[in-house]
């Protein structure tokens, strides 16, 4: 089993700066086969758990990720030779994790950008992939966001995540109008703290529900122009 964790955080870019984008968990390889590549997180199926039992514990395990708010799972990988060696068929699972959390990570494990992976190992890039594709299409047509956002958050937070997840720009407006017409926020009645500009205080609102739920099926979430 392999697990692909999501996490909307920030990265360095080429300026010296800063940029949000979609990152994933990785561990590099110490011995080969393929030493020094990067690999996903997971493990062996033990025999008196379940798929999403063992892709928890293994997240706790491994990598001291705790607080996975979706998990669900993707496709299998069967390849006779996807590894050297006894064939070895990978189940693998998407992880959600919330922009807020922040795990202590081993040292030979990292977050990395989607958009800048380092030298992968075996198929792991296409599963990377495979996952950012389900996720940008679920983003479209269910409330799976709320595995990526915090607890509450502005609107322009969410923005921040879906631009991020998505890899493209989203109105925060036409963003909170569709979301509300689909009963996914639930304002809080609360706002956020000023910011150093001043100005009106954002309003707060969160998730109507923290679980996987469809709200429109035919909708589809397209970059702009």
């Amino acid at each position: 089993m392999l697990i692909v964790v999501f996490q909307v955080r920030r990265f360095p870019d080429t300026q010296g700066g800063t940029k949000t984008e979609l990152g994933v968990l990785l561990w590099q390889r110490a011995l080969d086969p393929e030493a020094g590549t990067w690999s996903l997180p997971g493990g062996r199926l033990r025999d008196d758990e379940d798929l999403t039992t063992s892709a928890r514990r293994q997240l706790a395990e491994k990598v001291d990720v705790r607080e996975v708010a979706h998990l669900e799972q993707l496709s299998v990988f069967s390849d006779p030779h996807r590894v050297p060696g006894p064939r070895t068929i990978a189940s693998t699972y998407l992880g959600l994790v919330p922009i807020t959390s922040d795990p202590h990570l081993p040292e030979d494990t990292a977050w990395h950008p989607v958009s800048d992976l380092p030298a992968m190992s075996f198929d792991h890039g296409v599963m990377v992939e495979n996952a950012r594709t389900r996720l940008a299409a679920k983003l479209s047509y269910t409330n799976i966001a709320f595995g990526l956002a915090p607890a509450e958050f502005a609107m322009s937070t969410l923005r921040e995540i879906y631009c991020a997840a998505l890899g493209y720009q989203v109105d925060a407006t036409n963003l909170q109008r569709v979301l509300k017409r689909r009963d996914v926020l639930t304002p809080t009645g609360t706002t956020a703290p000023p910011g150093r500009a001043g100005g009106r205080p954002p309003a707060l609102f969160r998730f109507t529900e923290s679980r996987l739920r469809v709200t429109d099926e035919f909708a589809a979430l397209r970059p702009p122009g």
